[in-house]
């Protein structure tokens, strides 16, 4: 018996279509720029002409200049007349319209741009400002629950001996006034596990238990100049103590200092 022959039907796969990829346009806006050269003169006229900018796509450095007739900012792609244009910042400001997109170019690969002058960006600038209110309200909840040792501590490697004249009160506020002012530098002070020993040091020197030498190289007892430690060359003095109160030896001297001061 004779087998049928079965036909053989070919299967197309299906053609796999990749979805379009989606363009993101640059956003369009308004940019307003500052001055950041420490001042603020009346007028401030930018460089336009003579720059270069290196380009890492073709490999080599291009000259860019502001041409307001031009829609281009690369001197090799100008084509006809190139009518140079100012751009000057008045009172430390330039705004710069979104219809402006030429010179919003040249000014984001501006070889200053960073350097004497920058984008005033809004949500920067937000950051910024939550990031420093974020340290001060940490700083000021630190200052409230540091004790008055601490707080003298702290206070003495800003103000000095003043301190030794102040009521608790006093240096309570004024605490909170250095946290408000300065909260990186108070935090930075705050967790500094030798500032206390520092202090011990600073007030023995005060009352005369230890003697600092005038070239502020030499720390030596009181009462019979005998030489403690030298202080290493270019190292603040009271540091170079506060070390020396952490050694074997120095725990002992730290300790007879400690009673004195009670």
């Amino acid at each position: 018996m004779a087998k049928k022959k079965i036909a053989e039907v070919a299967v197309e796969e299906p053609v796999v279509v990749a979805p379009p990829k989606k363009v993101v346009k640059p956003q369009i806006q308004d940019k307003l720029y500052e001055l950041t050269i420490g001042e603020s003169p009346i007028t401030y006229v930018l460089k336009t002409r003579g720059l270069l900018w290196f380009d890492e796509e073709l490999g080599y450095e291009r000259e860019i200049k502001y041409c307001e007739n031009q829609k281009t900012i690369f001197k090799d792609e100008m084509k006809g007349p190139e009518r140079l244009s100012h751009i000057i910042f008045r009172d430390g400001m330039l705004f710069v319209p979104k219809e402006k997109q030429v010179l919003q170019k040249f000014l984001a690969i501006h070889p200053d741009n960073g350097l004497k002058f920058k984008e005033n960006d809004p949500v920067k600038v937000a950051e910024t400002d939550i990031d420093y209110l974020n340290l001060e309200i940490e700083a000021l909840n630190l200052a409230q629950k540091i004790d008055i040792d601490h707080a003298e501590a702290i206070l003495r490697s800003e103000q000095g001996n003043k301190v030794s004249q102040m009521t608790s009160k006093e240096l309570k506020r004024d605490l909170l006034l250095f946290a408000r002012s300065n909260p990186q530098l108070f935090l930075e002070l705050a967790n500094d596990e030798n500032i206390n020993i520092r202090n011990v040091g600073i007030k023995a020197v005060e009352m005369g238990i230890i003697k600092l030498s005038n070239d502020n190289r030499t720390f030596m007892w009181g009462s019979n100049d005998r030489k403690l430690i030298t202080v290493p060359f270019d190292e603040n003095p009271y540091s170079a103590l506060a070390a020396y109160f952490k050694t074997d030896e120095g725990v002992e001297v730290y300790q007879t200092v400690e009673k004195k001061l009670k």
